[in-house]
């Protein structure tokens, strides 16, 4: 029981002794000298009480902050215990899940339907200390899988957000106008006709969906034993971010992709110029100019940019006139190297160039719950082998199409 709580009990227990003794017309010396000790004790439980009160809001806050977080802690420690062999096994055997993995599956159920084996995409991040079981005897050691190689993310590098979904569409009212400031021609005088507050609205909806297909053969499930789940993660991982850094960029809005960067630039109000000239810091400085001008940049350094390979080799190979500086070193000094990314799904001589206003991202990913992993029981039924398809349901969206400018035909030197 609180303090408070017993505190205020004893107080109505005193008022009621009080209330009879002070009843009497003629109450005896013990009688008063009780009344005398219960006002002393009423009065300093009054101190008592107060105390009590503001020690307890202190803890109801403590306890209320650790509530708001416990939710998202405890759902990471579950997941991080996540086990896709179970999965796996799950489909192929129709083995029963159990431990973490059982509440992780059954807590993605409950959040939306799911045809297969729902399985959270953290559960994807390659965990340290995974190693491959070597417990039979076998004279030839078999080591970790190589993986296949797969480009890093170069949407994560312009700036792009990545958020989660749990179901139905998620838009963002952008103001598009406003307040107007003008100054009064005449004393008394109007200041200017007031322009109304106007938005659009940027929308994400569950309108295209990605699967990534594995085959694993009977051999593989046999060779690698509990190593296949960290191989199995990381390449259904590596496949799903590759294809979606993909359609951020060259996404066509057609043929079940969403509608990317470049080739949704008139729809999303992106600046797209063409240089039809040699790579040079020159025409890349008047896009960081624009972005200054447009109030999305305070810096140079607050500006990303993102190009192909073709593109850095010309900028490193053009030097300055009679110095050994090439056009490559200018840029570095005014956007740092952390801030520029390499991207072979950009045209050769594409680049995109980003800054982040307000706290606000150039351009929004959305993933809908987790991958639904499902399993093909027929197509190797023959050999053994099992097949897997994991769909992510997802769609890209652009806020300020002024965050964001394109230049097109950057030719060699």
């Amino acid at each position: 029981m609180l303090d408070s709580v017993k505190i205020a009990k004893r107080q109505s227990e005193i008022r009621q002794s009080l209330a009879a003794l002070a009843g009497k017309e003629t109450p005896d010396e013990n009688e008063v000298r009780s009344m005398g000790e219960l006002d002393r004790e009423y009065q300093t439980n009054e101190t008592r009480y107060r105390a009590a009160l503001i020690a307890e809001d202190t803890e109801r806050r403590e306890a209320g902050e650790e509530l708001e977080t416990r939710s998202g802690r405890e759902w990471n420690d579950l997941v991080s215990g996540f086990e896709l062999r179970q999965a796996v096994l799950a489909l192929d055997e129709g083995r029963a899940l159990d431990g973490r993995t059982a509440e992780v599956v059954q807590e993605l159920r409950n959040a939306g339907g799911y045809r297969g084996v729902p399985v959270p995409l953290m559960a994807l991040e390659q965990r340290a200390g995974e190693t491959v079981s070597t417990g039979t005897p076998d004279p030839m050691q078999t080591r970790p899988i190589i993986d296949r190689l797969f480009p890093a993310s170069v949407a994560a590098r312009l700036g792009v957000q990545t958020i989660n979904i749990d179901h139905g569409s998620t838009e963002w009212p952008v103001a598009t106008a406003g307040a107007v400031a003008a100054w009064a021609a005449t004393e008394g005088g109007s200041v200017g006709d007031a322009s109304a507050y106007t938005t659009a609205e940027k929308s994400l909806a569950p309108n295209n969906t990605l699967g990534a297909h594995m085959r694993i053969t009977r051999k593989a499930l046999k060779q690698s034993g509990n190593g296949l789940e960290t191989a199995i993660r990381r390449d259904l991982s590596a496949a799903i971010g590759s294809t979606l850094d993909a359609a951020v960029f060259t996404g066509t809005g057609a043929d079940g992709e969403p509608l990317g960067i470049i080739p949704g630039a008139a729809s999303y109000g992106i600046t797209s110029t063409d240089v039809g000239a040699a790579a040079t810091w020159a025409a890349i400085r008047d896009e960081v100019i624009a972005f200054l001008q447009g109030n999305t940049a305070s810096s140079p350094s607050d500006v990303r940019i993102a190009f192909g390979p073709t593109v850095w080799g010309d900028l490193d190979d053009a030097l300055i006139s009679g110095t050994a500086v090439s056009e490559l070193d200018r840029m570095s000094r005014q956007i740092p190297a952390a801030n520029q990314a390499l991207a072979n799904v950009l045209d050769p001589a594409t680049a995109v160039l980003a800054t982040s206003a307000g706290g606000i991202s150039p351009a929004f990913v959305g993933i809908w719950g987790g991958v639904d992993l499902i399993r093909d029981p027929y197509s190797d039924a023959q050999s053994g082998g099992l097949r897997l398809t994991g769909l992510v349901t997802a769609d890209v969206t652009v806020a300020r199409g002024a965050q964001l400018r394109i230049l097109t035909g950057l030719a060699g030197s």
